[in-house]
């Protein structure tokens, strides 16, 4: 939203001041949740983080960029080397969100891997193969999805000409966020889904190859047939867009910050909730394909990340709890012009 809000100097170091407390800590939940992944499911993350390769290294690409732009983009007063900087940051948060979201399609899609008799992994697919029009348009729902609650986050932290442009352009990313994301449902529901043949131990070893699965037209929505109350979940990511739309133009600034927030929840919460069991699964065979129990770790191991979380989680959200309470209320220009504050 940087170079849409942002007109001026001052407005864009706005812009970058209202999460200039939080972004570090925000990127370390990334780093976190790859570290989750590789603990809880080894390989899921070997597959997808070796599948995925050039995608990740896109990704990570992007959030270097971003927070040395952040550092370096005020380090000198030049017109142009600030514009480089700004150009930086946007379009490195641009390509993140759209990576996400390519992912994320490919995932629904299943990805082209298969496994040996002992076990070693093989990707017959490549990097372009990721960019199917499916894999797009999840790509296009993660981008204004995390349009929509960048805006709703400057209307919460802004005043002034910067609030308006960003209401302006939340509403729009809002509305079309609801509407992407109902036609990839619509998608979804004519794509081939997974779904397992037999029943299978959810306290065996973990070994994708004691499952029988198959492929089935409509598969991704049999969750919702046989527990009709998840259907809660896609019709809050349908709804609290426009709601964050709502309150972003009547400018109840909590309300679409909060909505915002859930409409990201609910959006990302159903991909879950119509995969479930299956995490990744394969196009090459569907007995290959990795599910919540037959690719974890062992129970020690998530015993461990149990007590590690129960330990720690509420920790780290006190003190972003305290972060957030401790900057709260609006950035304003004239904090910034007056040098009264170590602004960036």
């Amino acid at each position: 939203m940087l170079r849409i809000t942002g007109k001026t100097d001052v407005e864009r170091r706005v812009v970058i001041n209202t999460i200039g407390p939080v972004w570090e800590g925000n990127q370390v939940w990334l780093i976190l949740g790859g570290g989750a992944i590789f603990a809880a499911w080894p390989m899921l993350y070997a597959i997808s983080f070796s599948g995925f390769y050039l995608a990740m290294f896109a990704v990570l690409v992007c959030l270097i960029i971003r927070p040395v732009a952040f550092k370096f983009r005020s380090k000198q007063a030049s017109t142009a080397w600030r514009n480089t900087w700004d150009w930086l940051l946007t379009l490195s948060g641009w390509g993140a969100a759209l990576v996400f979201g390519v992912a994320m399609g490919n995932v629904l899609l299943g990805v082209p891997f298969r496994l040996s008799d002992d076990m070693r992994i093989f990707w017959d697919g490549s990097f372009f193969d990721l960019f199917t029009p499916f894999a797009l348009l999840c790509g296009l729902v993660s981008l204004t999805m995390l349009l929509m609650h960048g805006a709703a986050w400057l209307v919460f932290k802004t005043e002034g000409a910067v609030q308006a442009r960003a209401t302006r352009w939340g509403v729009m990313a809002a509305v079309l966020t609801t509407v992407l994301y109902v036609v990839a449902g619509l998608w979804l529901a004519k794509l081939s889904g997974f779904v397992l043949t037999e029943a299978m131990s959810t306290t065996g070893p973990s070994n994708p190859m004691l499952k029988s699965a198959a492929v089935g037209e409509g598969a991704w929505l049999a969750n919702y047939a046989k527990q009709p109350l998840l259907w809660i979940v896609p019709a809050i990511g349908v709804c609290m867009p426009l709601l964050a739309a709502l309150g972003m133009k009547l400018r109840r600034e909590w309300l679409g910050l909060m909505s915002s927030g859930l409409a990201i929840a609910g959006i990302v919460l159903s991909v879950g909730v119509s995969m479930f069991p299956f995490i990744l699964p394969s196009t090459v065979n569907p007995q290959f394909s990795l599910m919540v129990w037959d690719a974890s770790s062992s129970h020690l191991t998530l015993f461990i990340m149990l007590v590690c979380a129960v330990i720690f989680m509420p920790i780290i959200l006190a003190y972003t709890s305290w972060v957030f309470h401790i900057m709260r209320g609006k950035v304003q220009e004239k904090e910034i012009e007056g040098g009264k504050t170590h602004a960036y």
